[in-house]
Parts: C-alpha cells; structure tokens; sequence
C-alpha cells in the first residue's frame, strides 16, 4: 500500500499547478507552447480569458487525460478557436500506471484534485453543466471503476466515457468543421495515448470510424524496451504490427479512401510535424520520409535527450518513439502525407454540445474555422 506521504507530494503537485492568475489568450498562435492546443511547462495551468461572467447555457468539457485535465467552454455560437473560458491542471497519470495498468492510489487522488479544480472554475465563472470526459488513460486502467467511483466521491463528479469508435466519430466532427465543406472528403487519424482512432466521410458525420489498441503510451509499453537504445527488431515488430491492424481496419473500405484528404488530429501527431520542420503558426504537413529518418534517432537518445528536441515535450519523450512507428505505419497505409489539424475529439464532443444548444436555445450554430 503507498504511504500517505507519497500520497500528499502528488496532490501538492496538483495544487501547485494551479495557483495562477487569469491570464489573457490573445495573440496565441496555433501550435504555440502554451497556445490552446499546446501544453503547459512544469507546474503550472493555466486559466484563459472570460470577457463577462457566463450567465446562460454553455458548452463546457472537463478533458482528464494523462497528462493534464483541462476544462474548455463555449457560449452559444462561439467556437474553439476562441473560447469564453479554459482552465488547466497538469497531471502525470503515466506516471501512476503500473505494469498492470492499474491506477495508484496516489493518482486516483491526484485525478480527483484535479477535477476538482476544474469545476471549482467552471462554477465561479457561472457554468453550470460539464461533460466530465475521462480519457483512455483511465477508461483502460485495470481498476478504472474504482477510480471513477472515488473521484465521485471526493467530489460529485461521475466521470464519463466515451467509447472508441465515439471518439472517432467525435475526432471526425472536429476535423470536418476545421475544414469545413470545401475540404471535401477526409480520412481523418488520431494517435492518442491508448488508442488509434480511423474515422472518414465526405458529410458533416463520419461514416466510417474505428478504434485501435494502437496508441503511442500502449505500444511503447508492451513492444518497446523499458530504456533506450532501442535495437530495430522492436522497432521491425512494432511496425509490422501496427501495419497488419491498420490494413485490417481499413480493409473493406481502403479503396473508398483513396480519393480523401488525410488529415490527422492529435498531439503525437502535432509533435511530430513540429519534430520534422514545421513552425509554429504555420499550416502542417507530416511526410513518411520524414518520420521514418526520424524513427532510428529517436530510438539511440535517451529520453532526456529527446524532450530537448523541438516539438517534444518531456512529458511524452518516453513514447515519442513509439508515437513515431505508430504515425509511420499509418502515413504508409494512407498515402505518405497527412495534414496537420489542430482541433481533434474534445473540439468535436465541444461542437456537438454546442449545436445541442443551439437546438434548445434557436441561437446561432458556432462558426466555422475555415
């Protein structure tokens, strides 16, 4: 059993994270280190702009991930390009999983904290409903109903799931409205932690979508050698496997794809397009050749080395290599390039909720990005 003590240095963690004045979000670029889709340096969260308090309905989210819970709100035809309201607690959950995947005690409470925070926000700005969308890291944890019933618990709060395929219809709708009609029909990718997530359509709703067990946490767990160097037949197998799963998934369907624009929506994915060249600000694109130059350095650094390259954070330069295979297969599978988008699965459960409200309330569909 973990010691209380152990126990408090995780929820002072938490604490510490969040004692941070609001703070104002103009001018931020996409893809920018603390933007809205970048991440926050050690220590710290924080809260974005409310230009009044939220008297009326609200799309909000509280996103507990891995590495992070972030809340983000929309008022009715808002977008997430600019929301009214973004709250950010840094969490370590990767560090919390043991071999098993099972969830410590110690994270479980810093889960709670965490969720805590967010909706101690979220009601002193006058939100009143949150989605408390709780990410693979918990959904696949041996013990997640145990931690789902504790942070309730601790705090009122029932986390919810969402099931893969969900995810990638959610991640779809994210990437549809970033592009909009005149993007025409999309093969949209998502990398996250635990899972893949495929999804494709040429409407506003994916009609095709599947999930994977692919994701760069669980592949660099139970393929890749605990410390680097990693030797290439890991990295072979790792490959192969991934190859073989994607082509099954999309096999009934792949020469339907042939003819969509390839989008991916995730971090590991940003990460890497960063890693290969691309710059803040700047429209994104990921090429197979260039990964897979990428693939045998990322393998020798260690993962102190790696955090320092551009693009990689030091939270995630443990599975940066396996990402890396992962986004190698799939750009193999889908032509050799993707473009980059920034919005993914929170953005498109955001719209969604968003055009719920509008149903209710008759006011204007959020707008579009593009």
């Amino acid at each position: 059993m973990m010691r209380t003590t152990e126990c408090e240095k995780v929820a002072l963690r938490v604490d510490a994270a969040v004692e941070m004045p609001s703070t104002p979000r103009a001018g931020r670029e996409f893809g920018s280190k603390n933007g809205f889709n970048g991440e926050s340096r050690r220590g710290e969260s924080e809260v974005g702009r409310t230009v009044h308090r939220i008297e009326g309905p609200a799309a909000a989210v509280l996103d507990v991930g891995s590495f992070s819970a972030r809340l983000v709100v929309l008022e009715p035809g808002g977008s997430p390009i600019d929301p009214a309201l973004t709250h950010q607690t840094r969490l370590r959950l990767d560090r919390e999983l043991d071999a098993d995947g099972r969830l410590s005690k110690c994270g479980i409470a810093a889960i709670a904290k965490a969720v805590a925070n967010g909706m101690d926000c979220a009601r002193e700005h006058g939100v009143k409903d949150v989605f408390p969308l709780a990410t693979s890291s918990i959904r696949d944890a041996v013990n997640s109903r145990e931690a789902v019933r504790e942070v309730a618990r601790e705090t009122g709060v029932e986390l919810r799931f969402l099931s893969g395929r969900r995810e990638a219809e959610l991640t779809y709708v994210g990437a549809r409205r970033w592009y909009g009609a005149a993007g025409g029909p999309l093969l949209v990718l998502d990398i996250g932690g635990g899972t893949v997530e495929l999804s494709a359509g040429a409407g506003e709703q994916a009609t095709f979508a599947r999930s994977l067990p692919l994701g760069a946490r669980s592949v660099t767990r139970d393929w890749l050698p605990a410390e680097p160097p990693v030797r290439s037949k890991h990295v072979s197998a790792l490959r192969d496997h991934v190859l073989e799963e994607v082509a099954s998934a999309l096999g009934d369907v792949k020469a339907e794809l042939a003819e969509h624009r390839v989008v991916g929506c995730s971090k590991v994915l940003r990460q890497l397009a960063r890693l290969a060249g691309d710059r803040p600000g700047k429209a994104r694109e990921l090429h197979l050749d260039d990964v897979r130059a990428w693939i045998p350095r990322l393998s020798a650094m260690p993962f102190a080395r790696r955090a320092q390259l551009p693009g990689i954070s030091r939270q995630r330069a443990q599975q940066a290599l396996g990402g890396a295979v992962v986004a190698e297969a799939l750009l193999t599978v889908a032509g050799g390039k993707m473009t980059i988008c920034p919005w993914s699965t929170r953005d498109g459960l955001l719209l969604t909720l968003l055009d719920q409200l509008t149903d209710a309330t008759g006011k204007h569909r959020s707008r579009p990005a593009a």
